[in-house]
């Protein structure tokens, strides 16, 4: 496929995802994501044709004007989307499939403990969530979502819907498997104070009992 068609395929997805874009010369001109995207390319030719130098030279350069970060060893598909973008961060086995929309702060990353391939494979279809962290060298399946600050640690098939961190998953094929949602999540924090407070009242309770005992002399 051509640069221009490629161009124009890039600009389309922007237009047709983002409400705020007003232009196809606004996107062009001013969205970093674009521009990351774009360099990504190009920087991705030269890594192919083991011109490593280059391609990291081009892949940095884009980095210090966009705050978006992709090796130039990852695979992008088509029509891939970086909305806003500061922050993001792509590894360099990471693959991504086409029709794919990211947020900022999204981290497709590794645990520092495998060798070879790391990275996550994306799939098509998917949209990642701002500071979204997806770590290891494992697949988020065809069409699925990840939330809003979610941690994914594991496998996510296709069609399904993951929250949390570590992430789980709430939805698959359009039907809930769990009641939690990245809206009403449970606070863990209050939730460890809740049980503070039991276990508070429990001992309350059982020095109560000691003190009205007449028979034990430890009160």
């Amino acid at each position: 496929m051509n640069y221009f068609k490629t161009l124009k395929e890039d600009i389309n997805c922007i237009r047709e995802r983002d409400p705020a874009a007003t232009s196809a010369l606004e996107i062009l001109l001013l969205y970093p994501g674009l521009k990351a995207v774009r360099a990504h390319r190009k920087a991705h030719w030269f890594y192919k044709h083991n011109m490593h130098f280059a391609a990291r030279l081009i892949s940095q350069r884009s980095a210090r004007k966009t705050n978006i970060e992709i090796h130039p060893g990852a695979k992008i598909g088509r029509r891939f989307f970086i909305d806003h973008g500061t922050g993001v961060v792509i590894g360099e086995t990471a693959e991504i499939g086409d029709d794919v929309t990211i947020y900022q702060g999204v981290t497709l990353g590794g645990t520092g403990k495998d060798i070879g391939k790391r990275h996550p494979t994306v799939g098509s279809g998917v949209m990642i969530g701002a500071g979204s962290k997806v770590l290891g060298p494992f697949t988020v399946g065809n069409n699925s979502n990840i939330a809003a600050g979610s941690v994914v640690l594991h496998e996510i098939p296709d069609n399904c819907t993951a929250v949390g961190a570590p992430a789980r998953i709430v939805k698959r094929d359009g039907k809930r498997v769990d009641n939690l949602d990245q809206i009403h999540m449970p606070d863990p924090v209050s939730q460890e104070f809740e049980k503070l407070y039991k276990r508070i009242e429990q001992l309350e309770n059982e020095l109560l009992a000691l003190k009205g005992d007449p028979d034990n002399e430890s009160v």
